[in-house]
């Protein structure tokens, strides 16, 4: 996948209001979009660079960041692209799991008022409802964790694909590694202990989950190789 160009190079200066983050560029302070509703811990390295795409339309501000420098290598802050990439993947069947359906319908309502981010068909096969984490929180022990704050809502897709399980179809939570950290990914109990239990228990109900590192080459990105996923919680 190809976000739009020419991209614009400046230096982090703060990200503030969830959506709203300041590069220096060019001797100038500019405000740009910050597409993530996530704390954003350990993404945002003082003075790191960040790359940003123009807007497409009508948006205010004429760029939004696309990706930012880490110690390891760049970071995909722009969660509005992670349904994208693994729609892309989904589509060229690069995803050795769910490459055998040939159908990939984006954004399809079901449960209670919620949306999938994919519904998968294909005929003689179950369908298959699989929801995306953009997954960028590097652990201590080496792991990419999610989420890096509270998600009840993260709670209800756990509880939505259960149900699923239990109606016969398939369930797939995908973590989207967003970044070249860390050779495995887990929930944030850090973060959000709820999350990991309800993570816990989907797994044990069947919900299958996957995770799959990105390749990050401006201005493109790829789903690259699948990692390993620790689902049980840590011993205390």
């Amino acid at each position: 996948m190809f976000v739009p160009t020419p991209l614009l190079s400046g230096r982090f200066v703060k990200r503030y209001k969830r959506f709203l983050m300041d590069i220096r560029a060019g001797g100038h302070v500019l405000t740009i979009h910050c597409a993530n509703s996530g704390s954003m811990e350990g993404c945002l390295p003082a003075d790191a660079e960040v790359l940003a795409s123009p807007t497409v339309g009508r948006g205010r501000l004429s760029h939004v960041a696309e990706w930012i420098r880490g110690p390891e290598g760049w970071i995909g802050i722009n969660t509005h692209r992670s349904n994208a990439i693994v729609a892309e993947a989904l589509r060229e069947r690069r995803i050795a799991e769910l490459a055998a359906y040939g159908t990939v319908k984006p954004e399809v309502r079901y449960g209670e008022n919620s949306r999938v981010d994919f519904l998968l068909t294909e005929p003689g096969l179950p369908d298959c409802y699989v929801e995306v984490k953009n997954t960028t929180w590097p652990g201590p022990d080496g792991a990419l964790a999610f989420p890096d704050s509270v998600t009840e809502r993260g709670r209800k897709h756990l509880r939505e694909l259960r149900a699923r399980v239990a109606k016969g179809d398939r369930a797939v939570l995908l973590f989207l590694a967003n970044r070249p950290h860390g050779s495995f990914v887990r929930a944030c109990h850090e973060r959000d202990p709820l999350y990991a239990k309800a993570l816990a228990a989907a797994h044990r109900a069947g919900v299958e989950i996957l995770a799959y590192r990105t390749r990050i080459e401006p201005p493109s990105v790829s789903i690259s190789r699948r990692l390993s996923v620790r689902v049980g919680l840590p011993r205390l």
